[in-house]
């Protein structure tokens, strides 16, 4: 388990500097999933600071959504914080994936981003 810990940790840190090379100042949207619940959060890297934040947990998503841990959730959420991000006067964002894959839930919230109006 521990092993796997450290793989983890190793894919995270590569993502990251990757896109820390090719930020050139733009915000970093962060995707957290768990097995139940879905986040999303734009960081400015530059200063430390979350500027906006959204996930399946809050109250008014919670009675909307079954679940948040379908590709559905995943997708309203994207939308939500693009929405949110629009509102800040942010457009252009930096897409981090984590450790996880490019696939499902990650993906379905990348997308719904995009349909909400954020490009990366």
């Amino acid at each position: 388990m521990a092993k796997d810990l450290k793989a983890e940790g190793r894919r995270k840190a590569r993502v990251r500097r990757s896109i820390r090379a090719h930020a050139y100042g733009r915000p970093r949207l962060s995707v957290f999933r768990s097995s139940k619940q879905i986040y999303a959060q734009i960081i400015d890297d530059e200063q430390g600071a979350t500027l906006v934040a959204a996930s399946s947990l809050e109250k008014d998503n919670r009675a909307a959504m079954k679940t948040g841990a379908n590709v559905d959730a995943a997708r309203e959420i994207g939308k939500l914080i693009a929405a949110r991000a629009t509102e800040k006067g942010i457009k252009e964002v930096v897409f981090d994936r984590g450790a996880y894959m490019y696939h499902g839930r990650v993906k379905a919230l990348a997308e719904g981003a995009r349909e909400g109006g954020l490009s990366f």
